[in-house]
């Protein structure tokens, strides 16, 4: 090459190689395009534990620390709602579920599951009702107590559920020290109860007959539940508990039956040791599906609405230990598979409810928590 093209030849080279340099990197797989688009409906909110829509289009939200506050339909939130009982809110107490009366659009009732302490410090799962008129519960009255109350802030459940007759199903937490209890028909800890909207027995309770027995249990065996719903379909009371340290559990709540803890379980202590028997037991029920290690579940939902038909007939589950929401797929009574929704914001999931809307929403068990709603993607 003569030394008269040499330097034409280098600008060419450098050039070549300034552009290769420019190129943008190589990328690696796009993201998986989500199944559902996020919105904030609601923030500011401290631990949000339980919704409830109401016919206006508005919604009841509990915060544990004592109050109920309403979400306007542009999100904002009312001053704390009056008239709401005291609770003990320590440690996994305060204000719980809320549920609306079914014939709330007549008596305007609503209903507050909630941590009930006494003046020697003692607690325990109780529910009350009142008539939500402008910003305050009026006329509220306790319809139930856990009997007794216990000493500690761990345990208390809970979930209110109506069931197709009327009634009012009661979950409630074995206390945490008094898991024993949780085979004693003589307590109401870590039972699921049934009562009269107004508080009065159901005459068809399974134990209303046994002197020896609380006559407003339905099943026993529990440890922590903070999951219930209605399957669409049959109407049975589906529930989920939480575990030790593994077996939380999803069970089929039927009337009468024992689910065993702490006598079977699918998990381990928090040390390690053997809690019980072991996993089976005669005369005790088996989960439909049980979780190790655990979620930590709270909240439960079927989904029915048709905003997203692919979901049609799915069980959502809360996960407070790895903040995500469990999309359960079904076939029957089979759980046949999950998805792991909302893993992209990795924040306590506490309560999940289907809205009027067809739409998913969600509460977050934080010190700044939201209400979130998952809408079909644009």
């Amino acid at each position: 090459m003569s030394r008269s093209l040499l330097p034409a030849v280098l600008s060419v080279l450098l050039a070549v190689l300034l552009s290769a340099c420019s190129l943008p990197a190589a990328q690696g797989p796009a993201p998986a395009t989500l199944p559902y688009q996020l919105k904030v409906v609601a923030e500011g909110l401290e631990f949000p534990w339980s919704l409830a829509f109401l016919p206006d289009g508005r919604m009841l939200v509990t915060e544990r620390p004592g109050r109920l506050r309403i979400i306007a339909r542009d999100g904002s939130l009312s001053p704390p709602v009056t008239g709401v009982p005291a609770v003990f809110a320590k440690r996994q107490g305060g204000l719980l579920d809320v549920v609306l009366d079914p014939a709330f659009e007549r008596n305007a009732l609503v209903y507050l599951s909630y941590s009930e302490g006494d003046v020697l410090g003692m607690a325990g799962t109780a529910v009350a009702r009142g008539k939500l008129v402008d910003n305050a519960l009026t006329e509220v009255e306790v319809i139930y107590r856990q009997f007794p109350k216990a000493e500690g802030g761990l345990h208390f459940g809970s979930r209110l559920v109506f069931a197709p007759d009327g009634t009012l199903f009661i979950t409630q937490g074995d206390r945490y020290i008094h898991k024993e209890g949780a085979q004693d028909l003589a307590t109401d800890y870590g039972k699921v109860v049934r009562i009269n909207p107004n508080g009065s027995i159901p005459l068809d309770n399974p134990f209303v007959r046994n002197p020896a027995a609380r006559p407003e249990i339905w099943s026993y065996g529990h440890r922590n539940l903070q999951g219930a719903a209605l399957h669409p379909k049959t109407g049975a009371l589906w529930t989920h508990e939480h575990g030790a340290m593994g077996g939380d559990e999803i069970n089929l709540d039927e009337a009468g039956r024992n689910y065993g803890w702490p006598v079977i379980t699918w998990g381990v202590d928090y040390d390690g040791s053997k809690i019980g028997e072991g996993t089976t037991r005669d005369g005790m029920q088996q989960p439909l599906h049980y979780w190790v290690p655990s979620i930590a579940p709270s909240g439960m939902a079927f989904y029915t609405g048709d905003a997203f038909p692919k979901w049609r007939g799915s069980l959502f589950v809360g996960s407070l230990k790895f903040g995500y929401l469990d999309r359960i797929s079904l076939d029957g009574n089979r759980i046949v598979g999950e998805q792991q929704l909302l893993t992209e914001i990795g924040e306590r999931i506490r309560d999940v409810r289907v809205g009027p809307d067809g739409y998913v929403y969600v509460t977050t068990d934080l010190k700044q928590g939201r209400v979130l709603r998952l809408e079909p993607p644009q």
